[in-house]
């Protein structure tokens, strides 16, 4: 009888088969068209050189340039800061603000979620607007700072090397580290409460609650957001494009807006463009794969 049931059920899953594979043909063709073919293309694009669609093949060529440009390097070095300060701050200000909206006499807490997350739902283009004003020269922050007494002369936020770096560290901190955040809020809904009630029994501050109970049962969310969090850091560029452009002087430019501007605000330049995005992704993945092996000791 079960020999044949499955002779009878053949036809019939070879056509629910086919009827499947057309359901996903078409996504799968979009996919290969527009995801997978420009991967191809640019990795060829890496060992081409030449302007616009004049190119010819380079071998190693666009690599050895790198060595050589400066504002390549400055770009790196602007990147590589972000990186080093921003998201630290980040990831240990949205562990603290998920800890906070967890606790369970806070008043409003959905209030205050929707709060944190606002600013990474909110156009680029929109709150860079809003920030340029805020941050001028003669903007609300630089009034707010005179008239307390903490600065005599405006910061030139906008205008001076440092300054400016400082700013971008500043806004990407505020947009995404409420992104962080409702990862944490997540997974300390699935910490059991008595872990925590056990702690107080034995007279733990909060301090050690979130050394010894919170960090360590956190560990695979942390570690998600360090590594999403790097590789967006990495691919930095709508803060700094819309906010100061890469000024001044190229002092807040960073590795995606020298690559755009390669391509598209100079001498079009895909083959050296594509062989810096190519570094870029195996630095990322080089990074991903040491945070991997640091922060997932199983």
């Amino acid at each position: 009888m079960r020999e044949k049931s499955k002779i009878a059920k053949g036809p019939l899953e070879k056509k629910l088969n086919r009827i499947g594979w057309m359901f996903v043909s078409g996504a799968s063709a979009l996919i290969i068209v527009f995801t997978f073919y420009p991967v191809v293309d640019a990795l060829r694009l890496a060992f081409m050189s030449g302007k616009g669609n004049q190119l010819s093949f380079a071998g190693m060529g666009n690599f050895q340039r790198m060595l050589q440009d400066e504002t390549l390097k400055k770009a790196f070095f602007n990147t590589f800061l972000y990186l080093i300060i921003q998201v630290p701050i980040m990831l240990i200000l949205g562990l603290i603000i998920a800890s906070m909206l967890q606790n369970k006499d806070l008043r409003f807490k959905g209030l205050f979620r929707t709060a944190i997350f606002l600013p990474c739902i909110t156009s680029s283009v929109a709150y860079a607007l809003v920030l340029k004003t805020i941050f001028a020269n003669e903007g609300l922050f630089n009034t707010l700072l005179t008239r307390c007494g903490l600065i005599s002369e405006p910061i030139l936020w906008l205008n001076d090397a440092f300054w400016s770096k400082m700013l971008i560290i500043i806004v990407i901190t505020w947009r995404w580290t409420g992104y962080n955040a409702m990862f944490y809020i997540a997974g300390l809904q699935n910490i059991e409460p008595s872990i925590y009630e056990a702690a107080d029994l034995d007279g733990a501050g909060s301090l050690q609650k979130m050394r010894y109970i919170t960090a360590p049962l956190l560990r695979p969310v942390i570690l998600f957001t360090s590594i999403t969090s790097t590789i967006g850091t990495l691919q930095l560029f709508d803060e700094v494009k819309n906010i100061t452009n890469g000024g001044p002087a190229n002092a807040t430019i960073t590795i995606s807006g020298y690559i755009y501007n390669v391509c598209f605000s100079y001498v079009s330049e895909f083959g050296y463009a594509s062989a810096i995005a190519l570094v870029v992704v195996i630095i990322i993945a080089i990074l991903s794969a040491l945070q991997m092996r640091v922060g997932d000791k199983e």
